[in-house]
């Protein structure tokens, strides 16, 4: 994918300044290891004569971050100030902050958080700390964060009450929920989407139908409540979790009429997933016939593979496979290992290892493709073939890779009981290459 699709349009006429951040994007996704270097790279690309300003570094920083390669994104906003001199913002201070947490954890968040200018430490830095321990289900800090906030009034807008929210229906403390509630209307703070789902989500995981449906109902009469598709989702699911069938599919034709056209690429692998767990094959395959002409893509025939798969329509699956495999220009084996699964649960052998072979004629296999094979075998108690589809897999696995410890014990074990010495020696050996 090109920057350029999440960069946003160049403004004023700036092509050429979106053209080179364009090209320093492609030079950082070519870096395969999402946890190698690019400082050489941002520097030789300075020394080559390029430019770029404060807003092109924080859209790569963005950019990084909706990729998941937190390394970078964080090297990234460091080589901004260190490199190129560029003052802190308190957003990019908040952001900085959150890359920190993700990347070196909790204690090195906070020290960096400690030493943050007072000039600096504004709500967005206090919303990013209150984040990082949300993420890390530390209830006393979260709590002790957000009184803080109450203190220094940075408490006036629905997010912080959000990752609370989010927070206590983690830790299964739903009782403290409705007291945030409280507090959020006495202070005439709106609920928004996020509000709305986080509620939704803490009910269905309390499994609380009646208070589901309460807000339900609020948000059908309520039109100055925010909704949207995911909210919808959340509680089909809530309705899938306790057997309502019925009431679910009323929630799924909800999201199916109610989804704004920029957003329904994303819900349609939604409505895949749950018509699938609603058992209901026909509506299945009339959502895929009429959203699939306008919204394919890979992720959408992942989807509908593993919906068949639970429907138990393996050769429907396999006519969506074949489907997509005569059309894909990148092969993606994460689509394969769909299918793959579904043979392996139905331990046809055969048509697995056959699937395999052919994909990798000229290509590598993902070595979770081998632990897919490794784990029907084991399961299976053809312990000899388990064993030698996990070394595949962990020679297939790059630096961090780690294999499925349930596995690796049940192969291992066999193989001391079997006093394959060598075989045991082997394994250990490929693991560590891993490691090292």
């Amino acid at each position: 994918m090109k920057a350029i699709s999440f960069l946003g349009r160049p403004r004023h006429g700036k092509i050429s300044a979106q053209i080179e951040i364009t090209s320093l994007y492609d030079r950082i996704q070519a870096i395969r290891d999402p946890k190698a270097s690019i400082s050489p790279l941002l520097n030789q690309y300075i020394e080559e004569g390029h430019t770029v300003s404060r807003p092109q570094l924080r859209s790569l920083v963005r950019a990084m971050k909706d990729f998941r390669r937190y390394h970078h994104a964080l090297e990234i906003s460091q080589w901004m100030t260190d490199r190129r001199y560029l003052p802190l913002t308190p957003s990019d201070v908040a952001i900085r902050l959150d890359l920190i947490s993700m990347v070196h954890g909790q204690e090195q968040a906070e020290s960096y958080f400690n030493n943050i200018p007072k000039v600096l430490k504004n709500h967005s830095a206090y919303g990013a700390l209150l984040s990082s321990y949300v993420r890390e289900n530390s209830l006393e800090k979260a709590e002790a964060t957000m009184q803080k906030m109450r203190e220094m009034g940075f408490v006036t807008s629905s997010f912080p009450y959000n990752m609370l929210i989010n927070l206590y229906s983690q830790t299964e403390n739903y009782d403290k929920i409705e007291p945030l509630i409280q507090e959020m209307e006495r202070k005439s703070i709106p609920c928004d989407k996020f509000t709305v789902r986080n509620l939704m989500a803490a009910y269905v995981a309390a499994s609380d139908i009646c208070a589901m449906e309460k807000l339900l109902n609020r948000m059908d009469e309520d039109l100055h409540i925010s909704v949207d598709w995911n909210t919808y989702s959340v509680a089909a699911n809530g309705y899938l979790k306790v057997g309502l069938i019925d009431k679910a599919l009323e929630r799924v034709k909800k999201i199916e009429n109610n989804t704004p056209i920029s957003e329904r690429p994303t819900a349609f692998k939604h409505l895949l997933s749950l018509y699938g767990r609603t058992g209901h094959k026909e509506e299945l395959y009339r959502v895929w016939n009429l959203y699939k002409p306008t919204y394919e893509h890979t992720q959408a025939y992942s989807c509908m593979i593993a919906s068949l798969r639970k429907l138990d329509d393996i050769e429907g699956a396999e006519k969506i496979f074949q489907e997509w495999e005569s059309k894909c220009t990148v092969y993606d084996f994460r689509i394969l290992n769909r299918l793959l699964s579904a043979y392996c649960e139905k331990r046809v052998f055969d048509k697995a290892e056959s699937l395999v072979s052919k994909a990798i004629e000229g290509r590598t296999a993902y070595p979770t493709t081998w632990s897919i094979l490794a784990e029907g075998y084991m399961e299976d108690k053809q312990m000899p073939k388990a064993v030698e589809m996990l070394k595949k897999a962990i020679s297939a696995g790059r630096k961090g890779w780690k294999p499925n410890p349930i596995i690796l014990e049940a192969c291992m074990e066999y193989l001391e009981g079997q006093g394959e010495s060598e075989e045991i020696e082997e394994i250990v050996r490929l693991c560590k290459e891993l490691r090292d």
